[in-house]
């Protein structure tokens, strides 16, 4: 078996940081690595604080009782071919990072009896949808038009983010006259103007969980970049989740940088409305330039932040204007045998009871003893094709769904496996329920169990430091976008937002936040950042775009 290395990152201790850098990035997701190596790239030094035991954020993988899970990278796409997440994520991991293509069918999603394969290809996605829907052809191919119109013009809807805020809020003034109506639109409203086909619609939407928000809810420009994003297929990281920060980490290090873990932030040093460095949890100071929170909004504005700038600011009425995204829970399962042994494809399955996808959510977020409004499952190991060399003889299933904060308030302020019997019942009720789930679909799994637990909102706030069990950030809601202060640049001078938060949910929505965020900490060298992007040359030793191993031959 070969040796397995899941965590990354190396463990902060004072005497190992230099007392002052270029930037401080707090947070190792993807948004923060993504800022770091740029910057690093552009030669500056670069320290990135991680208060977790390993780096990456929701791209971080995690091992227990001899199996590996990733947290949030479940598959991304577009970077299996020629693109320009593909070329970000090489230009970041110097061509490190490699990508190994999914199964054709990527998606299945199934509402009540019916199921319905979304396969890699337009035309194939298209043909798929007019073989079950006779009589919409028309709708079909102007929904694809839209999503790929949407995804044409998301540059320049997101333009003001690599801007100076005063000339964002003059630029997003003018914005509704360069971008088509539907992005202000909500996934439903868009649809709805297409076609009142409601079973169409409830196939269209039926990724909805990848935004955590119901099609009434969620912005269309939200949905339409899901939609698009995987309208070739998928990928996922060769090695696993972990190779992520793995790949990345080695360009910021070679400026001069570091990537720390169990570093805990507890304060941003401001002085004069300045940024100045960090308070670390045990006292420890350290200074740069710039400081760059990756922590989140929420995390920044209201943690992060002293109590006075807080006020001076009036982050308050910023977080009466925006709302935390849906918590849920998290089968993490271990099977005895390989993919093949067990008849498992990397095809992530998407089950619905019916296709009222907005009043499913609400009855259940009513009562949680209810139907499950969806169930996701995904299946890690048959999508890396190195799993078997790391981890022979043996599979991993997750198995996700909404949750809300409020059903495991009560143990809010215990500690991590110290919660009590009440809490372990709640748990198992939950996890027998989505196991079920899962040996309907896959029933030759029943007698191969050999691990599993149950992650909950809790779970989420030990790991990520939230306090809401949010998993996707702020939701999407269509006015989010126009929120002045979800920006990179904030109002206090040399302190920059990263992440998902200033741009979308998602990797791809975190990294290219990333790189917006390096351009705006450039100002009129912005173009510094693009050009790294644009004249990036391949390692003539790394294995291309279009030879990315895949999956499943």
């Amino acid at each position: 078996m070969a040796k397995v290395k899941v965590r990354t990152g190396k463990r902060f201790r004072a005497k190992r940081v230099e007392s002052h850098y270029d930037t401080i990035v707090i947070g190792s997701g993807i948004g923060g690595l993504a800022n770091a190596a740029f910057l690093s790239l552009l030669g500056k030094k670069v320290c990135v604080l991680e208060q977790h035991y390993t780096a990456g954020g929701y791209t971080h993988a995690y091992e227990r009782e001899g199996y590996e899970w990733d947290v949030g990278v479940h598959y991304v796409g577009e970077v299996h071919k020629p693109s320009t997440l593909r070329r970000v994520f090489d230009v970041i991991s110097e061509g490190r990072l490699q990508w190994a293509a999914m199964d054709d069918e990527y998606d299945r999603v199934i509402i009540a009896d019916k199921e319905y394969g979304f396969v890699a290809g337009r035309e194939n996605f298209a043909n798929m949808l007019v073989d079950r829907f006779p009589g919409e052809e028309d709708v079909i191919y102007q929904y694809i038009d839209l999503i790929r119109d949407v995804s044409k013009y998301t540059p320049k809807f997101f333009a003001g983010q690599g801007m100076a805020p005063w000339m964002a809020g003059i630029y997003n003034k003018v914005r509704p006259l360069l971008v088509p109506k539907v992005f202000y639109q909500t996934t439903r409203e868009a649809l709805e103007s297409l076609t009142q086909n409601q079973e169409l619609i409830s196939v269209l939407t039926g990724q909805w969980g990848n935004y955590g928000q119901a099609p009434a809810d969620a912005s269309f420009l939200m949905h339409a970049l899901i939609a698009k994003h995987y309208l070739a297929g998928g990928a996922y990281p060769v090695g696993g989740a972990s190779e992520i920060a793995r790949s990345i980490i080695p360009t910021i290090q070679k400026s001069g940088g570091e990537v720390f873990t169990y570093a805990d932030v507890e304060e941003v040093i401001i002085k004069d409305n300045r940024a100045t460095g960090v308070r670390m949890i045990d006292g420890t100071e350290i200074s740069a330039d710039n400081v760059v929170s990756n922590a989140g909004f929420y995390n920044t504005v209201k943690k992060l932040l002293p109590e006075q700038t807080q006020q001076q600011l009036g982050v308050d009425d910023w977080c009466s204007q925006v709302q935390r995204s849906s918590a849920h829970l998290c089968v993490y399962a271990g099977f005895k045998g390989t993919a093949e042994e067990l008849g498992l494809s990397s095809t992530n399955l998407w089950i619905y009871p019916d296709g009222d996808h907005e009043g499913n959510l609400a009855k259940y977020n009513a009562n949680p003893d209810a139907e499950f409004p969806l169930v996701y499952i995904s299946f890690p190991s048959s999508k890396d094709p190195d799993w078997d060399n790391r981890f022979p003889g043996k599979s991993t299933v997750e198995i996700v769904t909404p949750a809300k904060m409020e059903w495991f308030a009560q143990w809010e302020d215990s500690q991590w496996q110290k919660r009590g019997d009440e809490y372990e019942a709640l748990k198992e009720k939950f996890t027998q329920r989505l196991l079920e789930k899962l040996f309907e679909r896959h029933p030759q799994l029943r007698d191969k169990l050999d691990y599993c637990e149950l992650s909950t909102p809790l779970s989420t706030n030990w790991y990520q430091k939230n306090s809401a069990g949010e998993m996707l950030a702020l939701d999407h809601f269509v006015d989010r976008f126009k929120k002045p202060f979800l920006h990179p640049v904030t109002p206090v001078k040399g302190l920059y937002m990263t992440g998902s938060d200033v741009m979308t949910a998602g990797v791809g929505g975190a990294l290219m936040a990333g790189m917006m965020t390096s351009c705006a900490m450039q100002g009129r060298k912005a173009n510094q950042v693009i050009k790294l992007v644009k004249e990036y040359k391949e390692p003539s030793n790394t294995t291309s775009a279009s030879d990315t191993v895949q999956a499943h031959p």
